[in-house]
């Protein structure tokens, strides 16, 4: 699966996150060959779990899939630049590469906030990417903002 097909889904997933009440943010994992390892969008309120981001979500079932805590050689496609949370565990999971779509000022930990990468504490850093799609999974963001404050 190439970097255009992973983010289409990751923002698939975030389009069925609409559906469920959820913020609308999604994932994808690929291993190290390209091959889909995980998808999922935002499932806090359907689990009741402040933890279950996307991102967190596809590290879990790809880290299980490949029985091992370390994703090595690994890409992440967010449709949402991570929160600091999501950032740790890409950090702790060694993810080697991160493409992500939408900035978010508010919440994110990549090229905002604690920009959690470059801290001298974060002891591995992915490589960083950006999605040519931003505008789409920012307007789905805001969509789905406009219509709950109605």
């Amino acid at each position: 699966m190439n970097d255009e097909e992973a983010i289409a889904l990751a923002l698939a997933e975030a389009k069925a996150c609409v559906t469920r009440g959820e913020v609308p943010v999604g994932a994808v994992l690929l291993s190290a060959e390209g091959a889909l390892l995980a998808q999922d969008g935002n499932r806090i309120l359907e689990r009741h779990d402040p933890t279950a981001h996307a991102e967190m979500l596809v590290l879990r079932t790809g880290a299980q899939a490949l029985g091992n805590e370390r994703l090595t050689g690994a890409a992440l496609f967010v449709s949402l630049e991570p929160c600091a949370m999501c950032a740790g565990a890409i950090s702790l999971a060694r993810v080697a590469r991160l493409v992500f779509a939408a900035e978010d000022a508010k919440g994110g930990a990549i090229v905002h906030g604690p920009r959690f990468f470059e801290q001298p504490t974060c002891h591995h850093r992915p490589l960083i990417g950006r999605a040519g799609n931003g505008e789409a999974a920012g307007g789905l963001l805001k969509e789905f903002f406009r219509a709950r404050r109605g």
